[in-house]
Protein backbone atom coordinates (compact mmCIF):
# COMPACT_ATOMS: atom_id res chain seq x y z
CA UNK A 1 0.00 0.00 0.00
CA UNK A 2 1.15 3.58 -0.88
CA UNK A 3 1.88 6.07 1.68
CA UNK A 4 3.13 9.70 1.67
CA UNK A 5 6.78 8.20 2.64
CA UNK A 6 7.11 6.21 0.11
CA UNK A 7 5.63 7.68 -3.25
CA UNK A 8 7.87 7.92 -5.64
CA UNK A 9 9.29 11.38 -7.85
CA UNK A 10 11.14 14.55 -6.91
CA UNK A 11 9.42 16.50 -4.01
CA UNK A 12 9.80 20.04 -3.01
CA UNK A 13 11.70 20.15 0.12
CA UNK A 14 9.97 23.83 1.44
CA UNK A 15 6.52 22.55 0.12
CA UNK A 16 6.61 19.06 2.25
CA UNK A 17 8.66 21.74 5.25
CA UNK A 18 5.58 23.39 5.10
CA UNK A 19 2.81 20.91 5.25
CA UNK A 20 4.71 19.27 8.06
CA UNK A 21 4.23 22.67 10.41
CA UNK A 22 0.21 22.31 8.96
CA UNK A 23 -0.24 18.65 10.20
CA UNK A 24 1.37 19.11 13.89
CA UNK A 25 -1.07 22.17 14.48
CA UNK A 26 -3.65 19.59 13.01
CA UNK A 27 -2.69 16.97 15.11
CA UNK A 28 -2.41 18.66 18.33
CA UNK A 29 -5.84 19.52 18.53
CA UNK A 30 -4.75 22.75 20.33
CA UNK A 31 -2.33 25.99 20.09
CA UNK A 32 1.29 25.15 20.05
CA UNK A 33 4.81 27.50 20.42
CA UNK A 34 7.44 28.07 18.15
CA UNK A 35 9.83 26.38 20.03
CA UNK A 36 7.12 22.97 20.50
CA UNK A 37 6.07 22.98 16.76
CA UNK A 38 10.08 23.51 15.55
CA UNK A 39 11.06 20.44 17.62
CA UNK A 40 8.41 18.35 16.57
CA UNK A 41 9.33 19.52 12.88
CA UNK A 42 12.57 18.25 13.59
CA UNK A 43 14.01 21.88 13.12
CA UNK A 44 15.63 24.94 14.35
CA UNK A 45 12.91 27.48 15.56
CA UNK A 46 14.07 30.39 12.97
CA UNK A 47 13.70 27.93 10.34
CA UNK A 48 10.22 27.33 11.49
CA UNK A 49 9.73 31.22 11.86
CA UNK A 50 10.25 31.54 8.34
CA UNK A 51 7.64 29.14 7.18
CA UNK A 52 4.77 30.48 9.67
CA UNK A 53 5.16 33.78 9.00
CA UNK A 54 4.52 32.91 5.08
CA UNK A 55 1.44 30.65 6.14
CA UNK A 56 0.41 33.16 8.11
CA UNK A 57 0.79 36.32 5.26
CA UNK A 58 -1.95 33.43 3.37
CA UNK A 59 -4.72 32.74 6.24
CA UNK A 60 -3.07 29.21 7.13
CA UNK A 61 -2.11 30.18 10.24
CA UNK A 62 -2.29 33.06 13.17
CA UNK A 63 -0.63 33.81 16.02
CA UNK A 64 -2.24 35.31 19.34
CA UNK A 65 -0.08 38.48 20.18
CA UNK A 66 3.78 38.98 19.18
CA UNK A 67 5.20 36.20 20.75
CA UNK A 68 1.78 33.91 21.25
CA UNK A 69 1.08 30.51 20.37
CA UNK A 70 0.45 29.16 16.80
CA UNK A 71 -3.01 27.46 15.78
CA UNK A 72 -4.65 27.38 12.56
CA UNK A 73 -5.89 30.50 10.51
CA UNK A 74 -9.38 30.95 8.57
CA UNK A 75 -7.56 29.66 5.23
CA UNK A 76 -6.72 26.06 6.43
CA UNK A 77 -10.90 26.01 7.88
CA UNK A 78 -11.83 27.19 4.55
CA UNK A 79 -9.84 24.23 2.83
CA UNK A 80 -11.20 21.80 5.11
CA UNK A 81 -14.71 22.98 4.65
CA UNK A 82 -14.07 22.73 0.75
CA UNK A 83 -12.57 19.11 0.89
CA UNK A 84 -15.77 18.66 3.31
CA UNK A 85 -17.94 19.92 0.73
CA UNK A 86 -16.79 16.99 -1.66
CA UNK A 87 -17.71 14.05 0.32
CA UNK A 88 -21.02 12.22 -0.88
CA UNK A 89 -22.13 12.61 2.48
CA UNK A 90 -22.10 15.84 3.33
CA UNK A 91 -23.42 16.66 0.03
CA UNK A 92 -26.54 14.11 0.20
CA UNK A 93 -27.39 15.49 3.85
CA UNK A 94 -27.07 19.21 2.82
CA UNK A 95 -29.56 18.61 0.15
CA UNK A 96 -32.61 17.82 2.36
CA UNK A 97 -31.69 20.87 5.27
CA UNK A 98 -33.92 23.34 3.11
CA UNK A 99 -36.84 21.48 3.50
CA UNK A 100 -36.20 20.60 7.38
CA UNK A 101 -35.80 24.29 8.06
CA UNK A 102 -39.34 25.48 6.02
CA UNK A 103 -40.97 22.24 7.94
CA UNK A 104 -39.87 23.03 11.13
CA UNK A 105 -39.49 26.37 10.86
CA UNK A 106 -36.39 26.49 12.68
CA UNK A 107 -32.73 26.95 12.31
CA UNK A 108 -31.14 23.39 11.05
CA UNK A 109 -27.48 22.15 11.04
CA UNK A 110 -24.92 19.49 9.98
CA UNK A 111 -22.34 18.96 12.54
CA UNK A 112 -19.59 16.04 12.17
CA UNK A 113 -16.35 15.27 14.30
CA UNK A 114 -13.20 17.14 12.88
CA UNK A 115 -10.03 16.31 14.47
CA UNK A 116 -11.17 19.18 17.32
CA UNK A 117 -14.26 17.96 18.49
CA UNK A 118 -17.88 18.86 17.01
CA UNK A 119 -17.88 21.07 14.20
CA UNK A 120 -20.27 22.45 11.78
CA UNK A 121 -20.15 22.15 8.46
CA UNK A 122 -23.62 23.31 7.30
CA UNK A 123 -26.26 25.55 8.47
CA UNK A 124 -29.48 26.30 6.97
CA UNK A 125 -31.81 29.69 8.19
CA UNK A 126 -35.84 30.03 8.73
CA UNK A 127 -36.92 34.13 8.58
CA UNK A 128 -36.38 34.09 12.08
CA UNK A 129 -33.04 33.00 12.74
CA UNK A 130 -31.80 31.93 16.00
CA UNK A 131 -29.78 34.82 18.06
CA UNK A 132 -26.38 32.40 18.25
CA UNK A 133 -22.84 33.32 17.06
CA UNK A 134 -22.48 29.67 16.45
CA UNK A 135 -21.61 29.02 12.02
CA UNK A 136 -20.34 27.24 9.46
CA UNK A 137 -16.78 25.93 10.91
CA UNK A 138 -17.80 27.10 14.90
CA UNK A 139 -16.75 24.01 17.03
CA UNK A 140 -19.00 22.73 20.04
CA UNK A 141 -18.66 21.52 22.81
CA UNK A 142 -19.24 17.34 23.30
CA UNK A 143 -21.07 17.49 26.69
CA UNK A 144 -23.28 20.77 26.00
CA UNK A 145 -24.15 20.46 23.04
CA UNK A 146 -27.24 18.39 21.15
CA UNK A 147 -24.78 17.85 18.21
CA UNK A 148 -21.26 16.38 20.22
CA UNK A 149 -23.64 14.78 22.81
CA UNK A 150 -24.91 12.55 19.73
CA UNK A 151 -21.43 12.40 17.97
CA UNK A 152 -19.80 11.41 21.46
CA UNK A 153 -22.75 8.33 21.69
CA UNK A 154 -22.07 6.61 18.95
CA UNK A 155 -18.24 7.26 18.14
CA UNK A 156 -15.78 4.80 19.24
CA UNK A 157 -14.63 5.71 23.08
CA UNK A 158 -11.44 6.29 22.11
CA UNK A 159 -12.01 8.49 20.00
CA UNK A 160 -14.11 10.81 22.00
CA UNK A 161 -12.73 9.80 25.73
CA UNK A 162 -9.86 12.85 25.48
CA UNK A 163 -12.26 15.39 24.64
CA UNK A 164 -14.30 14.39 27.76
CA UNK A 165 -12.18 13.96 30.31
CA UNK A 166 -11.30 17.68 29.02
CA UNK A 167 -14.79 19.05 29.59
CA UNK A 168 -15.46 17.30 32.81
CA UNK A 169 -12.35 18.92 34.44
CA UNK A 170 -12.93 22.39 33.43
CA UNK A 171 -16.87 21.49 34.10
CA UNK A 172 -15.60 20.97 37.74
CA UNK A 173 -13.10 24.38 37.77
CA UNK A 174 -15.77 26.16 36.81
CA UNK A 175 -18.88 24.39 39.20
CA UNK A 176 -22.36 25.83 38.30
CA UNK A 177 -20.97 24.97 34.32
CA UNK A 178 -24.47 23.10 32.54
CA UNK A 179 -24.10 19.47 31.40
CA UNK A 180 -22.98 16.20 33.50
CA UNK A 181 -19.67 16.79 35.94
CA UNK A 182 -18.78 12.74 36.20
CA UNK A 183 -17.81 10.21 33.79
CA UNK A 184 -20.73 8.19 34.87
CA UNK A 185 -23.42 10.77 34.31
CA UNK A 186 -21.69 10.85 31.12
CA UNK A 187 -22.42 7.62 30.58
CA UNK A 188 -26.20 7.60 31.76
CA UNK A 189 -26.26 10.83 29.01
CA UNK A 190 -24.83 8.87 26.34
CA UNK A 191 -26.59 5.66 26.96
CA UNK A 192 -30.32 7.70 27.07
CA UNK A 193 -29.06 8.88 23.25
CA UNK A 194 -28.34 5.68 22.40
CA UNK A 195 -31.69 4.51 23.62
CA UNK A 196 -34.19 7.07 22.13
CA UNK A 197 -31.53 8.42 19.10
CA UNK A 198 -31.43 11.77 20.48
CA UNK A 199 -29.86 14.11 22.34
CA UNK A 200 -31.86 17.53 23.68
CA UNK A 201 -30.35 20.18 25.11
CA UNK A 202 -32.12 23.31 26.78
CA UNK A 203 -29.95 26.30 27.06
CA UNK A 204 -26.73 23.89 28.37
CA UNK A 205 -24.56 25.64 25.49
CA UNK A 206 -26.43 29.24 24.44
CA UNK A 207 -28.76 30.62 26.82
CA UNK A 208 -32.21 30.76 25.93
CA UNK A 209 -31.63 28.63 22.57
CA UNK A 210 -32.77 24.78 22.73
CA UNK A 211 -31.53 22.05 20.36
CA UNK A 212 -32.09 18.21 19.40
CA UNK A 213 -29.66 16.07 17.05
CA UNK A 214 -29.69 12.87 15.29
CA UNK A 215 -27.40 10.47 14.18
CA UNK A 216 -26.75 10.17 10.20
CA UNK A 217 -25.39 6.70 9.55
CA UNK A 218 -23.25 5.24 6.33
CA UNK A 219 -24.07 1.80 4.73
CA UNK A 220 -21.06 1.05 7.40
CA UNK A 221 -23.24 1.89 10.31
CA UNK A 222 -20.90 4.59 11.39
CA UNK A 223 -22.15 7.78 12.67
CA UNK A 224 -21.11 10.56 9.91
CA UNK A 225 -23.49 13.32 10.66
CA UNK A 226 -25.34 14.94 13.52
CA UNK A 227 -28.46 16.58 12.19
CA UNK A 228 -29.04 19.29 14.69
CA UNK A 229 -32.38 21.68 15.08
CA UNK A 230 -32.17 24.86 17.10
CA UNK A 231 -34.44 27.68 18.44
CA UNK A 232 -35.58 30.42 20.54
CA UNK A 233 -36.36 28.12 24.09
CA UNK A 234 -39.80 30.38 24.23
CA UNK A 235 -41.08 29.01 21.09
CA UNK A 236 -38.82 25.73 20.33
CA UNK A 237 -40.61 22.05 21.33
CA UNK A 238 -37.84 20.53 22.98
CA UNK A 239 -40.35 17.32 23.62
CA UNK A 240 -38.52 13.90 22.71
CA UNK A 241 -41.77 12.73 21.26
CA UNK A 242 -42.74 16.41 20.06
CA UNK A 243 -43.21 17.63 16.31
CA UNK A 244 -39.34 18.91 16.11
CA UNK A 245 -37.43 15.47 17.63
CA UNK A 246 -39.98 13.17 15.15
CA UNK A 247 -38.78 15.96 11.87
CA UNK A 248 -35.32 15.48 12.86
CA UNK A 249 -35.07 11.21 13.46
CA UNK A 250 -37.36 11.10 10.55
CA UNK A 251 -34.61 12.74 8.29
CA UNK A 252 -32.17 12.06 9.74
CA UNK A 253 -32.79 8.23 9.10
CA UNK A 254 -34.04 9.39 5.27
CA UNK A 255 -30.74 10.71 4.79
CA UNK A 256 -29.16 7.58 6.57
CA UNK A 257 -30.83 5.19 4.09
CA UNK A 258 -29.45 7.25 0.73
CA UNK A 259 -25.85 6.58 2.33
CA UNK A 260 -26.92 2.48 2.55
CA UNK A 261 -27.34 2.92 5.98
CA UNK A 262 -30.38 -0.53 6.57
CA UNK A 263 -30.24 -0.90 9.77
CA UNK A 264 -33.52 0.49 12.29
CA UNK A 265 -32.74 3.40 14.31
CA UNK A 266 -33.93 2.85 18.02
CA UNK A 267 -36.60 5.40 18.79
CA UNK A 268 -38.58 6.42 21.89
Amino acid sequence: MSTRKNQGGHGVQSAEVVLRLLRLLVEAHKPMMLRDLAAAGGMPPAKAHRYLVSLAREGYVEQAGAGGLYDLGPYALELALACLARLDYVRIASAVLPDLCRRVDETVALALWGSRGPVFVRWEEPAHPVASNVRVGSLVPVLRSASGRVLAAYLPAEVVAPFIDEELRQAVLARRAPGPKSRRAVEQLLAEVRSTGLARVSGDLLTGVNAISAPVFDHRKRIVLALTVLGDASRFDCFRNGPIARAVREIALEISHRLGYRDDMATA
